[in-house]
């Protein structure tokens, strides 16, 4: 179980990434991701939201959505849940950090319509997870989008004192400098699963 678990939580931070590979939250990603702290208070407020969100969804979903046929309420259902738990974060940050929700700003209501969060949602129902392997999976998948925003946010700051061609200059350069750290995580691609084989 502890084998299993190990290899979901690190699949979704290196081979699964929601932003590098899955292509979810790009704009946080590119919106955020400029000044470091904005950067890991994002990422650490997405974490929390991936996994309040997926231990609130989830028994929903599995106790009552789909015994009684509901489950094509689904999408609705969790967008509602997200929305209410990012108001939750929102008043939180607004009470004890204010420099923090002060830095997010309107980035932080649109964790509600960042497709990550409901992405992770989503995808432990799909992928069939227990309870326990849909939170590592929402906590792995949200240290996944820490990791991308972090790591994009150093290459950003190298962009600053870059000088590229005056036709790449704002964010043609960005878009480019986040396909190649996209890419450099497309590497990672059955690393975990060898690692893990033998267990």
């Amino acid at each position: 179980m502890a084998v299993k678990l190990a290899m979901i939580f690190f699949s979704m931070i290196l081979v699964n990434n929601y932003v590098l590979v899955q292509f979810l939250g790009i704009c946080p990603f590119l919106g955020v991701s400029k000044k470091l702290d904005s950067a890991v208070g994002m990422s650490a407020a997405v974490i929390f939201v991936m996994a309040l969100a997926t231990s609130v969804t989830w028994p929903i979903y599995t106790y009552l959505l789909e015994p009684n046929g509901m489950a094509y309420l689904q999408t609705i259902v969790f967008i509602l849940i997200i929305a209410v738990l990012v108001q939750l974060v929102e008043i939180i940050l607004k009470k004890f950090m204010p420099p923090l929700y002060k830095a997010l700003g309107v980035y932080l209501p649109l964790i509600t319509t960042n497709c990550a969060v409901l992405g992770v949602t989503i995808s432990v129902l799909d992928e069939g997870y227990n309870f326990a392997e849909s939170l590592v999976c929402a906590v792995g998948a949200g240290v996944g989008f820490m990791v991308a925003m972090v790591l994009f946010s150093g290459v950003r700051k190298r962009l600053e004192d870059a000088q590229p061609p005056k036709c790449f200059e704002g964010l043609p350069i960005t878009l480019v400098a986040a396909s190649v750290t996209s890419l450099s995580f497309m590497g990672f691609g059955g690393v975990i699963e060898n690692i893990f084989a033998g267990h």
